[in-house]
């Protein structure tokens, strides 16, 4: 991540930039940019996203969005993967979801791309949960682990065979072994 202002900004002048390729995110007053996602990072959010709103979206329990901006508590962050249970996806009078997202979402997932600092996106997972933030997932494709945080509760780190806990509600059954074999492509 680098740091593109290095001046001091409000929230609010941050939010009236235009936004950047890869996104930039509002942490203390500065503003970050995220590193320009690789093809595993891509490759996990992409099937994360899938798995889930396929189990979530036709009972409308929850929907995972990708790189959607979130703004709460000080901060405007863009987590990976970003999951709302549906309630609290605010719709239009067309039944469509707002844009301006200013609330943590209910499920916040990172996947670490090498040039991020771990401390940053787990400080982003860890201001996620003091503002509402039911479960926090730190992924690290480098050593195939997966850091998985709870309001109140020592964070857990997992691995292989190890169960991952999901959002309350969601049917949905995985351990970081599976997670991991989506990286995996077959030649033909």
């Amino acid at each position: 991540m680098t740091i593109t202002k290095p001046i001091s900004l409000t929230l609010e002048e941050f939010l009236k930039l235009p936004e950047t390729k890869p996104a930039s995110e509002y942490i203390d007053s500065a503003v970050i940019q995220k590193p320009m996602p690789k093809t595993r990072h891509s490759r996990l959010q992409g099937k994360l996203i899938n798995v889930i709103n396929e189990v979530t979206e036709a009972n409308h329990i929850a929907y995972a969005f990708p790189e959607l901006r979130c703004t709460f508590g000080d901060r405007s962050i863009v987590p990976d993967i970003a999951v709302f249970r549906w309630q609290n996806i605010e719709l239009d009078e067309q039944e469509e979801p707002l844009d301006n997202i200013l609330i943590a979402p209910d499920w916040t997932i990172e996947i670490l791309s090498p040039a991020q600092s771990s401390n940053r996106v787990t400080g982003n997972i860890l201001h996620c949960l003091k503002h509402g933030c039911q479960l926090g997932w730190l992924i690290d494709p480098g050593d195939r682990s997966v850091i998985v945080f709870q309001p109140g509760q020592q964070p857990e780190l997992l691995h292989q065979e190890d169960h991952l806990l999901v959002l309350a509600g969601v049917e949905l059954d995985l351990t970081a072994q599976q997670v991991f074999s989506w990286l995996k492509m077959p030649a033909q």
